[in-house]
């Protein structure tokens, strides 16, 4: 009796997950604000969220070069793809607040016709050192205009970019290595954060028509260089916001590229579920839920002490492990096969 009980749990739990696991965080598009005008009703101003929450979900999880593939959609092809959305006012300024869930099937099925690959960044802490030369001189954090407002403006919300405190060994190492900047080791330079995403930018100003940028980057542990030339805006300031943008622009570019989802090509993955806990399975079951590269889980066979899973996902494998050690939830390879732990 016990064991038919036991059974029946499992059977509840994954039967409620259905196909569909995720909760679609991902193809959330919140706080849309626009401005609440005599003229146009509740609705008019919904179809107006509904479009431009399309547009920022786009930009964040598409590459540049893709975005123009979708932009011929009218807001007839858009609305079929919303799950729902809801509306709440500011009390500030009298804007209304939209916040917009797209429905993750049929965004799949758009893409999927549309040969696209989308991107799922699950590391957003972004580690940048901008490096201002100038007349021979290497300006590190003083009197380097990028360095003091790369973080004061053009923010995506797509990376959290993060720059390193002022630090003598930097300014040693880079000092050190004047003569050959390009050869500087990045690990080096951020000996705290060798397992995040890190990059140096160089910003070269002459008396040509143009700035020379060097980007030296480790992105999802691959090394990336990349050289960029920029012709000069005659104001001054102005043209140093426009290379912040630009570098911020690429760099999220670069990111996305190093965490593309193709979903033509999903993966499987048989795990084992110790059933020594009462809570495991339930535990298990709430927190896959959340994970948006997770498109399926079947229960391949079960006993009293474990459950075999199969597991639908998407992207790569290594990318859906940290997503699960973020939720205490940990895969271990024991002689060629995987188990959960730590539930």
């Amino acid at each position: 009796m016990k064991f038919l009980k036991q059974i029946l749990v499992i059977l509840i739990v994954f039967f409620k997950t259905g196909n569909l696991l995720s909760e679609n965080s991902l193809f959330n598009v919140n706080n849309i604000s626009l401005s609440k005008k005599d003229s146009l009703s509740n609705n008019q101003l919904a179809n107006e969220a509904i479009k431009k929450a399309f547009d920022q979900l786009s930009k964040r999880i598409l590459l540049n070069k893709d975005i123009q593939k979708i932009s011929e959609l009218n807001y007839l092809n858009i609305i079929e793809l919303v799950t729902y959305y809801n509306i709440s006012k500011k009390s500030d300024n009298d804007n209304v607040i939209f916040n917009v869930s797209f429905d993750k099937d049929k965004i799949h099925n758009l893409f999927y016709n549309k040969g696209l690959l989308y991107s799922d960044i699950v590391d957003k802490d972004f580690f940048v050192l901008p490096v201002y030369l100038k007349q021979n001189k290497i300006y590190i954090f003083s009197n380097n205009y990028f360095y003091k407002n790369w973080n004061e403006f053009d923010n995506n919300n797509l990376l959290e970019f993060i720059l390193p405190l002022e630090n003598i060994e930097i300014i040693q190492s880079i000092n050190k290595s004047r003569n050959n900047l390009l050869s500087l080791n990045l690990d080096l330079i951020f000996n705290e954060y060798t397992d995040k995403n890190i990059a140096l930018v160089f910003i070269e100003e002459d008396e040509s028509n143009s700035e020379k940028i060097y980007l030296k980057a480790k992105i999802q542990g691959k090394f990336i260089s990349k050289n960029l030339n920029l012709k000069k805006n005659l104001k001054e300031n102005n043209s140093k916001k426009r290379v912040i943008s630009l570098l911020k622009e690429e760099i999220t570019n670069l990111v996305k590229s190093e965490n593309l989802i193709d979903i033509r090509s999903p993966s499987f993955i048989n795990v084992k579920l110790d059933l020594n806990k009462k809570n495991n399975l339930v535990f298990f079951n709430s927190k896959i839920k959340k994970i948006d590269l997770i498109e399926e889980i079947l229960v391949l066979e079960h006993n009293k002490d474990v459950v075999n899973i199969k597991i639908k996902y998407l992207g790569k494998l290594e990318r859906m492990i940290n997503q699960l050690k973020k939720d205490n939830i940990i895969l271990q390879l024991i002689n060629d096969e995987w188990f959960i732990k730590n539930l």
